[in-house]
Formats: structure tokens, C-alpha cells, sequence
């Protein structure tokens, strides 16, 4: 087992949940809220990240298209998405633990087959989580709601780290 990898998802998992949380205070019109570009909604980045999950594990084991959520689903609810976030997260962090140094996963798309080294679609699962929720943050910080701080020394608490020696 790569801990570190593991590690990572860890922290992808305590993230997602400590900015999905913070968002069930949000009234309908700021989920509605878009960024400084108007490119997306929270609430259509919040169905984004869960629906991305989902994708990226289904990826994992040369599937896909079965029914996860995109950015345009119809709102299940924040308490749906965070459910599929949890769910999504354990099922990142256990492919992780399982990931052998060379898996490989063939991906029919179009007609067509494409191979692909499993842990790219960890990568992309990570930097897709990192950039979505950076974009959510963005969009409430930019009409004065205050976002949880998902650096890495907030998550080193929670996860019990640095305890002193002395």
C-alpha cells in the first residue's frame, strides 16, 4: 500500500466534507451564486465534485455512464450529495489502499477501447476535488460568506497530527 496516496485521499474526503457541511446553511439563492467568470452555480459545482466522484470511481474499474450525477442533474439535495460524497470518498480511499504499482483499466468510449494506468484517474480525482471546491469558495468568499479553510494544517489537526514530544 502507498500510504501516502492514501494519505492524500484522506485529506480529499476530510475536505469535500468539511466544504459540503458548510454549505447546508446556504439559502437557495446562494447556491444559485456563480464565481467571477458566471461560469457555474454552487450548486452545480456541489453536483459536479459528487458526480465527478462517482465517474472517477466507476473509471477505476473500466465503467462508466451508469447513471452518476453531472453538472446539470437535477438537485438531489445536499443531503443526497453529501451521502454520495461520503460513499465516493471511502470507495477513493479503499482503491488506493488496493492499488498495485502497474493496474491498468481498458475504458470503452465511442466504439472504441482505451488503456489507461488506474492511477491517472486517481490523479484526475484529486485535482478535480481540489479545483471544484476551490471554485465554490471562490464564488461565496466573492458575496461575503465565509468558507471553511481546507489547508493542510487544519487537516493535520483533525487528523490528530503534530502532537508534541516534549
Amino acid at each position: 500500500m502507498n500510504e501516502g496516496l492514501v494519505e492524500m485521499f484522506r485529506y480529499n474526503a476530510w475536505a469535500n466534507l468539511e466544504l459540503f457541511e458548510a454549505c447546508r446553511s446556504l439559502t437557495e439563492d446562494k447556491l444559485d451564486t456563480r464565481g467571477p467568470r458566471g461560469l457555474a452555480s454552487v450548486r452545480e459545482l456541489l453536483i459536479h465534485i459528487a458526480g465527478g466522484q462517482q465517474t472517477l470511481v466507476l473509471r477505476t474499474q473500466g465503467r462508466q455512464h451508469e447513471g452518476e450525477l453531472g453538472r446539470w442533474s437535477e438537485w438531489p439535495g445536499l443531503d443526497t450529495l453529501i451521502e454520495i460524497i461520503r460513499t465516493t470518498n471511502d470507495e477513493l480511499i479503499s482503491i488506493a489502499e488496493r492499488l498495485g504499482d502497474n493496474e491498468e483499466v481498458d475504458l470503452p468510449y465511442q466504439g472504441k477501447v482505451f488503456r489507461f494506468p488506474k492511477r491517472f484517474f486517481l490523479v484526475h480525482a484529486m485535482e478535480h476535488g481540489v479545483e471544484h471546491r476551490t471554485e465554490v469558495k471562490i464564488a461565496l468568499g466573492n458575496i461575503g460568506i465565509a468558507t471553511p479553510d481546507l489547508d493542510g494544517w487544519n487537516y493535520s489537526d483533525a487528523a490528530g497530527y503534530g502532537q508534541g514530544v516534549e
